[in-house]
């Protein structure tokens, strides 16, 4: 392929140079003269393992290049890659003025070339940029570069940059409309393996992998802080965490949904950061968390008292699925609240036996839904009704169950991430998708 890049700091540095080493024809694009004579030269412009040799290499065997010219590079080329800098305003705010001015040349540049061109954001932008970008430079007859415009995510880290590119721990390609991009393009650049999506889900992606990154130094450095602090080894006990590959690193808990709840996530949250607080060791992630908890099932609350109904049914009361525990559960929560506002409820978890819960949990019950009897329904068709807003917090039902049950009156609000609940002949609403 012949690939213009656009940008030749560290992302589109390495980005040029191993497209180069696998046989593409690369021209680098840069405002910067020193960087340009410096690719010319073959040498890195900036410092990262391998990258000097790479460059030395592939500018020998003539497959690399720099100009200054955005008109020359898209002429000579089939495909451009946007890997300008995206830096922070002084609000913290993104800055897009580098990405707009390339997007906005490669799109004049384009209207004199008139024949197919692809593009392809790499610069870290938020939801909605490529979809705007496009709107404002991409019309009329330049429309057709719609379906050809790509968001590609790197995920590359300072110091492995060149065998992240060639090993990437995730690959994502975003089109406009979630579709496969050509076959060639997906085995040439973008990978058979890629996923899928479509621009704004890519954008995301990267900014949700970055966060997470950045919780888990923070969370493993609090729990470092905490440890030195009481005399426990810290990096042990991270060392212990780690070897669970079944709950701690792998993918639970990381699908989204319910607000936590149970016996144990909130009590032992509350007994640590109190803990801390006596022993004068700050800890702002692990003291947020139970309000974050907390702020998502307001979230949850909102859509309820926005639906405009006045009947919900809530599937499932414990804190998760097949379990008869209330303590701390969201739904507990939400049908006292929707009570104390006047709101019809009905309630059905066929894993509660109220004549077989006893201790903490029977508590729950007598202190804070000692009425519960009356809300909850034996049998599914009773629960559903004729109408009202179904909150599936849990899977207690069947799909064909509910089909029988559900009318045209009733609305669904799923809270559980069970997808399949969209094929009811009912309005549908995702908590968080």
């Amino acid at each position: 392929m012949r690939i213009s890049v656009f940008g030749l700091g560290y992302v589109g540095a390495v980005t040029a140079g191993h497209l180069a080493r696998r046989g593409h024809t690369v021209v680098g694009v840069d405002v910067q003269s020193q960087k340009i004579e410096a690719f010319n030269r073959g040498e890195a412009p900036i410092v990262e393992p391998g990258l000097a040799e790479l460059l030395r290499s592939v500018k020998a065997k003539g497959l690399l290049r720099a100009v200054d010219n955005c008109a020359e590079a898209v002429g000579e080329t089939d495909l451009s890659l946007v890997c300008v800098g995206t830096p922070s305003t002084v609000t913290g705010a993104l800055d897009l003025q580098y990405v707009r001015r390339v997007t906005e040349q490669i799109a004049a540049a384009l209207a004199r070339k008139r024949a197919p061109h692809a593009l392809v954001f790499r610069s870290t932008m938020l939801p909605g940029s490529t979809s705007r970008l496009v709107a404002e430079f991409f019309t009329g007859a330049l429309a057709p570069v719609v379906a050809s415009t790509f968001y590609y995510p790197e995920f590359l880290r300072e110091g492995s940059a060149l065998a992240d590119c060639e090993h990437p721990s995730l690959a994502v390609v975003g089109t406009v409309d979630g579709c496969p991009p050509p076959t060639a393009l997906m085995s040439q650049l973008f990978g058979e393996q890629a996923a899928v999506v479509n621009w704004q889900t890519a954008e995301m992606v990267k900014y949700a992998c970055n966060a997470f990154h950045a919780l888990k130094i923070t969370f493993a450095n609090e729990m470092g802080r905490l440890g030195k602090h009481i005399g426990v080894d810290a990096v042990a006990v991270m060392d212990l965490l780690c070897r669970d590959t079944k709950l701690n690193i792998s993918t639970s808990y990381l699908r989204p949904g319910n607000p936590f709840g149970g016996s144990c996530l909130p009590k032992d949250l509350n007994a640590l950061t109190n803990h801390a607080r006596q022993e004068g060791v700050h800890l702002p992630v692990l003291e947020h968390l139970v309000a974050s908890n907390e702020r998502h099932l307001q979230s949850i609350l909102r859509l309820v008292l926005a639906s405009g109904f006045d009947e919900v049914v809530i599937l499932g009361l414990a804190f998760k699925e097949n379990t008869d525990d209330l303590r701390e559960s969201a739904m507990v929560e939400m049908a006292q609240v929707l009570l104390g506002r006047g709101f019809r409820v009905r309630i059905y978890d066929p894993a509660l036996n109220l004549g077989a819960i006893v201790g903490a949990n029977r508590r729950v019950i007598d202190t804070r839904m000692p009425h519960l009897a009356s809300l909850l329904q034996a049998d599914l068709p009773a629960a559903v009704g004729q109408r009202g807003l179904i909150v599936a917090a849990q899977r207690c039902a069947t799909m064909d169950e509910l089909r029988r049950t559900v009318t045209p009156q009733h609305h669904v609000l799923d809270v559980n991430g069970w997808r399949e609940l969209q094929q009811l002949p009912v309005p549908y609403t995702g908590l968080c998708w």
